[in-house]
């Protein structure tokens, strides 16, 4: 690979590898809940630490892993990332309890948020302004590809191999993607010494993992007491403070070496798409968890069927975002942009608007096909145009914070669509409940009622396939009477409860698509500039 060192697209496959691996990892453990749940014995809250471990300690340390690229070095830093995350990886697959596998899933968090800010520097770094766009449209489309691959890719692996596999698999990624980041990437270092803000760091990681921890485990505590006097609203107040302390002293701070230098959201551009890059996820992992849901309370799929089903998205996203990316450098990418998240959005809406308790995949495959595109139209431009007027000696901190709110974005996504959904489920389903309450005999009809309810209220993944049994000593006919009104009642319940969620991710969508109107219009770059690289371009 001698030949490679420094050919900017060997690098982008290195990096890419090595983005996908971490990424997948938020979404492929869901599937292989019920072996894990089968061979260590867990509960269900040691199942949400083990989902929920990675993606706290991921989204609290990314603004300081992005600095401290910054005075390591991208390509060191991003090793250290791939060893210590395939180190808790192998460590995950061996895990003999739900202890040791929750306290290996936070070290694998660790390695994700030390490698994932490197990636959008080393890439900054590797290729010139008007390549970059290309570059971060495949970046772009590694992360709507991974966040949809993780059931079917995991699906597999747990029907093959078994449930360790999902975490075995990155060993071989991690060994390609080591042997690649010191045999094509570059280093680059700056020429003055920085030094690091341990004050900063300890209150910015103290702030986030309060805030995430508040919005990640908010529903399951019903927004209430979790032990003692310490409620979630006591959690989110705490994070809040912190993190206005942090801000606090990181502007009495700015001449000196910042964790988060302030100059970044003078750029417009920057700090627009930083509010955009948290909306699309917000919209994206919102839609994903309320569809997934729908596909397997409802319709019925397994975990595998309902991730082959959302492929087309991913595909069509896969083959777009290079294609946006290469516009995004020739034209005004705002444009693209805006396009693509309007048609997202329209996605979105048209896949919830035609879902019925026995529609089958092929039915999705058109707005499958339509919010494939937008997510190829999104995930190119958005980081081409946050990164293009970032100072190089800034490129770790901008990435740290880009992608830092990128997963804050994640979080309120699903805590939000999470809440929002459990609140229209008690209604729908309780209005379902009562309406067709009226054709049974009255003597089943209360019972009925309240079972529906009941069931409700007692979380968000419910559907047709939950409905409770009915009384003991039931005639045989009225009993398949009772059983096959919950099953209409939970799933048309469910899926009204949905129609009014789905307007929060698309709502959040289409204001991003607006908020992208107020990017600047790239600057044209000087004739001389053209001509120069024209002359290059035929030596």
């Amino acid at each position: 690979m001698r030949n490679l060192r420094g050919n900017p697209w060997a690098t982008l496959i290195v990096i890419s590898l090595g983005y996908f691996m971490t990424l997948l990892d938020l979404t492929i453990v869901n599937i292989a809940i019920p072996d894990v749940v089968d061979d260590l014995g867990a509960s269900l809250d040691q199942i949400l630490w083990v989902i929920n471990g990675y993606t706290l300690v991921l989204a609290a340390l990314l603004i300081t892993a992005g600095r401290i690229g910054d005075l390591w070095g991208p390509r060191s830093t991003f090793a250290v990332g791939v060893v210590l995350f395939t180190l808790a990886s192998m460590a995950c697959g061996f895990a003999t309890d739900p202890g040791q596998l929750i306290a290996f899933r936070a070290v694998q968090g660790l390695g994700a948020a030390i490698l994932m800010p490197q990636t959008l520097t080393i890439l900054t770094h590797s290729f010139p302004p008007e390549r970059r766009g290309t570059a971060f449209g495949i970046w772009g489309a590694v992360a709507g590809i991974a966040a949809i691959a993780g059931p079917t890719v995991g699906g597999l692996l747990v029907t093959a191999f078994g449930w360790r596999w999902i975490f075995f698999i990155n060993l071989p990624i991690a060994i390609v993607v080591l042997a690649g980041t010191f045999a094509v990437v570059t280093e680059v270092r700056e020429s003055r010494s920085r030094r690091l803000d341990p004050l900063g760091v300890l209150l910015i990681t103290l702030a986030l993992l309060a805030l995430c921890y508040g919005l990640v485990e908010g529903q399951r505590y019903d927004w209430g007491t979790v032990v003692s006097f310490i409620s979630i609203p006591l959690v989110l107040g705490i994070g809040v403070v912190l993190l206005a302390v942090f801000l606090g002293l990181q502007a009495r701070s700015q001449e000196r070496d910042p964790l988060i230098p302030f100059a970044l959201f003078r750029d417009r551009d920057y700090a627009l798409m930083n509010v955009v890059g948290g909306a699309v996820n917000i919209g994206m992992l919102g839609f994903l968890l309320l569809f997934n849901l729908y596909l397997q309370s409802v319709a019925g799929m397994s975990a595998l069927r309902a991730g082959l089903t959302l492929a087309p998205a991913a595909m069509v996203s896969m083959v777009l975002a290079p294609l946006a990316g290469r516009l995004t450098d020739r034209i005004d990418g705002r444009y693209i942009l805006v396009s693509g998240l309007l048609l997202f959005a329209v996605g979105m809406g048209w896949m919830a608007a035609i879902a019925q308790p026995d529609s089958r995949w092929y039915h999705f495959l058109p707005p499958l096909l339509v919010a494939g595109a937008g997510m190829g139209g999104t995930f190119a431009p958005m980081p081409t145009i946050a990164m293009r007027g970032v100072r190089p000696e800034l490129s770790g901190a901008a990435s740290g914070v880009f992608n830092s709110n990128r997963q804050f974005g994640a979080v309120i996504g699903t805590a939000a669509v999470g809440a929002l959904l459990q609140n229209r489920l008690v209604a729908s389903i309780g209005a379902q409940a009562d309406s067709r309450s009226l054709a049974l005999p009255e003597q089943y009809r209360a019972s009925f009622v309240s079972g529906l309810r009941s069931t409700a209220e007692r979380g968000i993944e419910v559907g047709a396939g939950s409905s409770p049994g009915p009384p003991a000593g039931v005639p045989a006919e009225v009993a398949g009477q009772l059983r096959e009104a919950g099953r209409q009642a939970l799933a048309h319940g469910f899926i009204d409860a949905m129609h009014a969620t789905i307007a929060l991710p698309v709502a959040v969508t289409a204001l991003a698509a607006l908020t992208c109107l107020s990017v600047k219009r790239p600057a044209a770059r000087p004739a001389v500039e053209k001509e120069d690289r024209k002359k290059a371009m035929t030596r």
